[in-house]
């Protein structure tokens, strides 16, 4: 078993913005996967169904970024799922716009979202899928621009860059991670515009 958590914010105001881009990946991962994500409990929306022959987990926490931790401990508590088999997917400013980078444990950097994951499951030992959101210009405020929505143009490139992650998740369920880290770390991942 697998769980897929996608980080974000809940609440119209967010839809579509770039730290919301987490949740954008898990709902098209469930669109692809026929999975309803229609259940609430762990504080979050969720659904359960099957990617290939593995069974899954697909999960938006509802607490806010800030706090999405706790969602990810009370699934973790509840399934049982061993560490290394729940996926994270986050919003990155640091690495190029449009790849995305797998990377199998790590620190936190400045996410809080992930600080608040780390804090509670007191393991940096999950893999995650950073999706690389742009960054803030000089001088412009990080929350203010992770809050942002994506111009147009960059729309067409994140949704290219979604389907990127959706199947980099989907290799890993399938194969494991060592695999989806060779075809999408070891290759210029940006999607086409």
């Amino acid at each position: 078993m697998y769980a897929v958590v996608g980080l974000g914010n809940p609440g119209k105001e967010y839809e579509n913005t770039r730290h919301n881009i987490g949740f954008d990946t898990v709902e098209l991962l469930a669109q692809r996967n026929n999975i309803n994500i229609n259940k609430i409990k762990f504080k979050a929306v969720y659904g359960e169904g099957q990617i290939g022959n593995q069974k899954i987990i697909l999960i938006k926490p509802q607490t806010y970024m800030n706090n999405s931790g706790m969602s990810v401990l009370e699934l973790y508590k509840f399934y049982k799922i061993p560490i290394e088999k729940i996926i994270v997917v986050v919003d990155d400013i640091d690495i190029q716009f449009g790849t995305i980078r797998i990377k199998r444990k790590g620190s936190a950097g400045t996410h809080n979202g992930m600080k608040s994951i780390i804090y509670h499951l007191q393991n940096d030992d999950f893999p995650r899928v950073k999706v690389g959101i742009g960054s803030p210009k000089p001088g412009q405020d990080l929350a203010q621009f992770v809050l942002s929505r994506f111009s147009k143009e960059e729309r067409q490139t994140i949704d290219h860059t979604i389907e990127l992650a959706c199947e980099a998740i989907e290799t890993t369920i399938n194969k494991d991670l060592n695999n989806a880290m060779n075809i999408y770390n070891s290759k210029d991942t940006k999607a086409q515009e």
